[in-house]
């Protein structure tokens, strides 16, 4: 059996997760188990296993795995639910992890958790096309903001609290099921770390929809206060971001960040080329006319 590109982490007490795995209940169980539970190849190349607990708070999930996938580093997907104050109908992609000295959602405080660039943009793209088929939904990018604690990289999935709500529902977790049995990483992107912009870092989002970059670890404004503290958080999420070049602002007119030594590349937004497909509908836009969504 051909190891796998990812594997699904589906939580019990998660309703999107559970509902995902209503959808993924085929597949076969392969040789490997994590704390009793079979991991099954449900995909070509992508496993799933369930999970008892809150995905937030399943830290070194990744430690429990067999060795065999933990030395190949694989990459793990969580769907989850998407729960907002502001009662945004969104579905989000974001990678893990606490910038700040604070863990209030899972994870261990200033830990960033290793990310997929490649496969974690891909799935933003795909998202967009799985919200592009439901009026009155959208697909963004987060920021980084929340556990597990992991060694391996790993990305969320999720589905807006207000959208279960909807009649539609049960058609976005269908897309959203296929989705995850079909994602691909971007071919020939460019690779970064995002900073600036509020959670859901829609310059950010925009720019991966339109222009070849795939980004890792998405630091927003708030991320880097106290702004003394910027360099060292950026340096962090270069580490955990494989490839990375520099980091891409989401604004142009955003101060740059200074560094004591060894100073990050900091990259123009227009230096990856225009991405061709679905995914560049409509025209681009200045970063200037940009809000929060």
């Amino acid at each position: 059996m051909k190891p796998p590109s990812y594997i699904v982490v589906l939580a019990d007490s998660d309703p999107v997760a559970r509902a995902v795995s209503e959808q993924l209940s085929g597949g076969r169980a392969t040789d490997y188990r994590v704390d009793g539970a079979s991991i099954r190849a449900v995909g070509d190349r992508v496993w799933a296993v369930r999970r008892p607990g809150p995905h937030i708070h399943d830290d070194r999930l990744d430690e429990r795995l067999p060795a065999e996938l933990r030395a190949q580093r694989v990459t793990l997907v969580f769907p989850s639910i998407h729960r907002s104050s502001e009662g945004r109908p969104a579905l989000t992609v974001h990678p893990l992890g606490n910038p700040r000295p604070t863990a209030e959602y899972g994870g261990a405080p200033e830990l960033l958790v290793p990310t997929n660039p490649p496969l974690m943009t891909g799935a933003l793209l795909g998202l967009g096309e799985v919200a592009g088929a439901i009026d009155g939904l959208a697909a963004t990018f987060e920021a980084t903001h929340h556990g597990p604690a992991l060694g391996v990289p790993a990305f969320f999935v999720e589905v807006g609290e207000e959208v279960l709500r909807r009649p539609e529902s049960s058609e976005v977790v269908r897309r959203l099921s296929q989705l995850l049995l079909v994602m691909q990483p971007t071919q020939g992107d460019r690779v970064a770390v995002g900073v600036g912009g509020g959670h859901y870092v829609p310059q950010l989002t925009d720019l991966a929809r339109r222009r070849r970059w795939s980004f890792g670890h998405l630091l927003s404004r708030y991320a880097l206060d106290p702004w003394p503290e910027a360099s060292r958080r950026l340096r962090a999420a270069v580490e955990r971001t494989p490839g990375a070049e520099g980091y891409v602002p989401a604004k142009r007119a955003d101060p740059p960040i200074e560094f004591e030594r060894d100073p990050i590349p900091r990259l123009r937004p227009d230096e990856a080329r225009p991405r061709a497909g679905p995914a560049m509908a409509g025209p681009e836009r200045s970063d200037d006319h940009l809000s929060e969504r």
